[in-house]
This record gives C-alpha cells, structure tokens and sequence, in this order.
C-alpha cells in the first residue's frame, strides 16, 4: 500500500505544481463503524468556521458505485436530499445545510459511480490521446479536480469521507488526497478521525482498542489524524485520552469528546467548549475575521432540549418498515423541520410515526389521530399506503386538526377533496389507477412523450422553483412575516416530483373550497399548482414543494412555523376545554 501512496503523489507533482490552490482543506474520516456522526460533526466543525467569518464550504465523498442518490431506496439509505440545483444527495448535505444556513450544490457531492463514468467517457471520446487509462493518475486525478472545483474561491473546505477508513472503496480518495496534501503547503490541511469509543454492556468500561485500530488503518494510507473526535456514549475520561494520545502521537489536547447529546445542534458548542475552531485555526494558520456570536444558537438549543411547552405531531408515511425494524430517517429532513420550528416557539416536538398501511388494513383506527395537535402528511411515490394516508386527510380536515401536506400530501389531499367534498366519485392519481374517471393527479402531455421515450430522469421537476402567491393567503401571510417573500409575491422552494394537479380539475376545486394559493409558471406557458389551502380551517396547507429541504435550524421554513404554531393553538384549546369541563364538574359537586 505505501508503493501505491508514492506512485499517486509521484504523479501528482507535475500537475500540482502548475496549480495554486489558496483553500485550506479539513479532511473528515470516519473509523471503527458507519453512521458514528461523522455529517454532524463536519457540519459542526463549517458552522465554526463560519462563525468566526471565513468562507465555508462543505464536501461530502460517497464511495458508493451509485451516480447520485436518485435511485436509492430510502428505506436502506434514508431520504434522498434535493439540492436547489437539481441534485439528488446523500442526506448529509442536507445536514450540512441545516447547520451553516448556506445552500450548497450537486458538484459538493461526489461518488464512485461519477469518477468511473466522466474517465470512461473521456477515454472512449479521445480524451487520453491513447494513453492506458489507469487507477493511478487518471482516477485520483479526477478526483483532485472535482475537490478543487467545488472548493474554488473558499477560504475553507470541510471534507466528509463516507464510510470508514477501512473500507476498499475509500483508497481512492485517500490517495487523491495525500496526493493534494503534498503539493500544496502543510498546513493548508488538517486530517480529523471521528472514531467511535464503544462501552459493552457486559463489563462497562470505554474501550479504546477500536479506536486504535482505526488510527493504524488511516496510517497505512500514508496519513496520521491531527485531530481525534471522539464519539461516545458518555464524555471522554483522561485515562481513554492519554491511551490515544500514546497511540496516535498528537497533543492530547487535539483529542475532542463528542458524547451522545439531547440535540445534534448542541455539538458546534461542545466543540468550542474544548475550543476546536482556535486550534483549527492555527492548525490551518487562518486568522479570525470576526469574533463568533453564538447567542442565538444557544437560545435556539436551549429551547430544543428543555421547551416550556409539548405538541404531538403524527407523521403518516410509508417508508418506515424494514425487516423487524422501522425508519424514520425516510422523513429526517421533516423531522428537522418540525424541530426547527419547535426551537422558535420554544416548544418540544414530539413526533410519532404512523404507517399510512395500519389504517388501510383497518379504517376505524384512523380514530387515533385525536391524541394529536398536528398531522403531517409528506412525499413518496406509488400507490403503497395511499388509501391510509387519505384517511389521514380526512380526518384532519374534518375535525379541524392542523395539516400540512408535502408533495405527494398535497396531490392526495386534492384527490380526498375530490372524492369528499366535490362528489368526483372514485377521484384518483394515474401514479396509482391510470383507469380513474376523475384524474385529478395526473403527468402533462410533455411529460408522457418523455416517458415513451423512456427518459424518466427529464419527467422529475428537481430543484428550486418559483410560485407567484395570492395575497389575502395563509401561504402569502407565512412567507411574507417570515421575509422569505421576493419580490412580486414570490417565493422558491425546492422540488422532487413527476406528477402534476391536473389542470382540467382547478376550478372545481377552488369552486368548493379548495383553494390553490400559490401557482408556477412554465415556460410554455402551462399553470403548474404549488399550494393550496382551506380557508375555512383553522390550519390546512399544502404545497406541492419540499420545504423541509429550506428549513435551517436558526431559520424554520415558514410552512413549518405556521404549522407548530397552529398546533400550539389547538393544544392550549384542549387543555382550556379540559379545565373548563372540570369546573364545571366540580360546581356541581
């Protein structure tokens, strides 16, 4: 392996010294096990950065064969991430997001599947000028040249490696990155290992010896961690810390703890605790361009881990079950969101998913919906759980719950309207009965033509979106206190969708109360819906966007506050009753 790390740095040399390359990399690793936080703490270490005033950008490597995240199933991966340009991601950009409030795009994400394909095609299109195509430096190389685009004009890149160090999938990046290191100045780069310190149940004690181990693996690529993140049940001990500090031969003050916390949010502040972003810094011999303000940030994390108040929010899903266990990180952007606008009316969220398949099986159990102050109702695709989540609709609209309907929640919650209210006997979506009389949900005519010609990548609306909003709206009021109205009653939200409210069912909806607020426009001219509302209920919104992909936790996304605070409402409306009905009793006692 050493004669691998010398031949890519070998290679690189002539190429690197052509460049000058002014961002200053961190590179995050992960060792002993996968999902140990490696997204947290990398989103962590750029809300740092940023708070100390440098240009921050994050890049998270996914060793996966897979080109994007498109076509991954979201039980086995969690959700896809959409990004404002159109990408379909791993679920750590979304973190990312989350924590620096900064839109990051498709080219931050780079996979395994993307290098093989873009060298391939340069070589079968001539590019090599009939040179072998190797491993080394056609790929590393690559590799390189993705890192420095999406790094170009940041003084800092955050570098996310998924998987572990041990992984064979991982050495190509390794390499490309010592490649990097060594022709460009030492302390542009700073290595940091989140390792996972496990405490077995049968003797209770810390055990260091994984940890180790990972740290020998990283160093058979030829690179040593200046930084040790240790993640833990419970605060690192000076005794598991000096173990680590004889092993890896860093200061012992550059081995950080990262023990289990009551919100993800709260890591930025225990690293500076241990003051991480100062000894990043001058690791990176970067100078501070502000001094960090963390007031809000702390309000905000006080509020998440002890609210003064509680609601109980159901999610009706479908992409929950696996095997014996139940997922919900199918819907970890919505639970974020919820948690967002939680924080910002200090109040706790709690969250109980429901699988849109129980009520299907039985419909009276959709009478178990009245412990809750908010229903939510979120995207997916195919005609699994439909019946259940419309039940779930139902329900809300008819006994004045507050609703909130994503994408594929707001194409249903037409269709229940339909049925329900309308009288648009057996309404339905083609996603799901292509026979239906009454295609209120249905693909545009372009968007067939597509489809027969089976280009099924060019039939998704992907991305950021425009929606002129009418004014008089609950939509129009939300975004418009929030500030996130542009001009001309506009707002952008992200998108993932192929089907499409059927132009030919809007004015019977809206004559029965279905109102659709917000609208986008297609070039051909062509009306595509993007909210709708009930008028007459106390919160009953739906958009045919993703707006938990724009939730941040210093800045909830406005359907999301409006959302919690409706179900504020309604629970101090029940606990108002509730005493009033035991007054009552006891007067009459």
């Amino acid at each position: 392996m050493p004669f691998l790390v010398e031949r890519v740095t070998e290679a690189c040399v002539e190429i690197f010294m052509k460049r000058q390359v002014k961002t200053k990399f961190v590179v995050v690793a992960g060792g002993v096990i996968s999902g140990v936080g490696k997204g947290v703490a990398t989103a962590s270490i750029g809300k740092i950065f940023k708070e100390h005033g440098l240009r921050t950008t994050l890049i998270k490597i996914d060793p996966y064969i897979n080109y994007d995240a498109g076509t991954l199933r979201p039980t086995e991966h969690g959700e896809v991430w959409v990004t404002g340009d159109g990408g379909e991601i791993d679920q750590d950009l979304g973190t990312y997001e989350r924590f620096i409030d900064q839109d990051i795009p498709k080219k931050n994400n780079i996979t395994t599947g993307q290098i093989y394909k873009h060298v391939i095609d340069r070589e079968r299109a001539g590019a090599y000028l009939g040179q072998t195509v190797q491993f080394i430096p056609h790929l590393t190389d690559e590799i390189i040249d993705r890192l420095l685009e999406a790094s170009e004009g940041f003084d800092v890149a955050v570098i996310e490696i998924g998987g572990t160090v041990g992984d064979y999938e991982n050495v190509p990046f390794l390499m490309a990155l010592k490649g990097l290191e060594r022709e460009i100045e030492p302390h542009q780069v700073a290595y940091v290992l989140v390792t996972y310190l496990p405490v077995p149940g049968h003797i209770e004690e810390m055990k260091t010896k994984p940890t180790q181990q990972a740290i020998r693996m990283l160093g058979e690529q030829g690179i040593m961690p200046d930084f040790i993140i240790c993640r833990s049940q419970r605060a690192l001990d000076d005794v598991r810390r000096k173990k680590i500090e004889s092993f890896a031969h860093i200061p012992l003050e550059n081995i950080i703890a990262a023990p289990d916390l009551a919100s993800v949010y709260e890591m930025p502040l225990v690293f500076e605790q241990q003051q991480l972003g100062k000894k990043l810094l001058e690791h990176l011999q970067l100078s501070i361009k502000k001094e960090p303000d963390w007031r809000t940030w702390q309000q905000r994390v006080a509020c998440a881990i002890k609210p003064s108040t509680r609601v109980k929010i159901g999610i009706v899903g479908k992409y929950l079950d696996i095997g014996d266990y139940s997922l919900s990180d199918s819907y970890l952007s919505i639970c974020h969101a919820l948690k967002h606008a939680g924080a910002y009316h200090d109040v706790g969220i709690e969250i109980v998913w429901i699988d849109a398949k129980t009520f299907e099986k039985d419909a009276k159990k959709v009478e178990q919906l009245s412990q809750f102050q908010g229903i939510v109702v979120p995207g997916g695709f195919g005609p699994t759980g439909v019946e259940g989540k419309m039940l779930a609709i139902e329900y809300a609209r008819k006994h004045n719950v507050p609703f909130l309907g994503l994408c594929y929640g707001m194409q249903l919650a037409a269709v229940e309207y339909g049925r329900n209210v309308c009288g648009l006997k057996d309404a339905h979506t083609t996603e799901v009965n292509q026979e239906t009389p009454h295609p209120i949900i249905d693909i545009l005519p372009l968007q067939k033509q597509l489809l027969e010609e089976h280009q099924y990548g060019g039939t998704m609306r992907l991305g950021s979106y425009a929606a002129t909003i009418r004014e008089g709206t609950l939509i129009h009021r939300l975004y418009k206190d929030a500030g996130k109205m542009l001009e001309g009653n506009v707002v952008i939200e992200r998108h993932r969708h192929r089907y499409e409210v059927n132009p030919l069912y809007i004015d019977e909806l809206e004559r029965n109360g279905f109102l659709f607020s917000g609208k986008h426009k297609r070039i051909d001219g062509t009306m595509l819906m993007e909210f709708a509302e009930i008028a007459q209920h106390p919160f009953f919104a739906a958009t045919q966007a993703h707006p938990e992909f724009t939730s941040r936790f210093a800045k909830p996304n406005p359907m999301f506050a409006g959302f919690v605070a409706a179900a504020i409402q309604l629970g101090q409306n029940v606990i108002f009753t509730q005493k009033k009905k035991n007054n009552t009793k006891n007067l009459q006692i």
